[in-house]
């Protein structure tokens, strides 16, 4: 792992393939909503580890419960700081509700960035490395 940041119900980090890794604890509250405020926190510290270089997004809900608000959707799609280094999303999912959640929110807000789910890390990171090597043919 080259840089890392955790939080009580997220990990963030970087590793030495230049893919971010985030993944989320929440597994005891259904009714969770991810609010704005906690959403800017996390966009700051995906920026700070990100260091302004593009990179693709592996993103483990597997232990994720709940939703996020609509404020919260709309920044997490318009933010200038994530557009920046948010080259493509992997998600690791085992649950349908789950998918669902991310699919409209991907319909809804943002459509833009290349994205699918997979039930296991090693098919994500293997998503995450082909497209970086698709971008930048495999020197970045």
């Amino acid at each position: 792992m080259k840089r890392k940041h955790a939080l009580k119900d997220v990990e963030f980090w970087i590793d030495n393939s230049e893919i971010l890794h985030c993944t989320f604890k929440n597994v005891t509250n259904n009714n969770y909503k991810l609010s704005l405020s906690i959403v800017k926190r996390y966009i700051n510290i995906v920026a700070k580890l990100c260091d302004g270089k593009p990179m693709p997004f592996l993103i483990d809900l597997r232990e994720a419960k709940g939703t996020f608000s609509i404020l919260a959707a709309k920044l997490l799609a318009s933010s200038p700081k994530l557009k920046q280094v948010r080259l493509s999303e992997a998600y690791i999912v085992n649950s349908m509700k789950m998918k669902l959640v991310i699919n409209t929110y991907k319909r809804i807000y943002e459509p833009v960035t290349p994205f699918q789910f997979f039930d296991n890390l090693e098919d994500g990171i293997e998503y995450c490395l082909t497209i970086k090597k698709d971008i930048y043919g495999g020197e970045h």
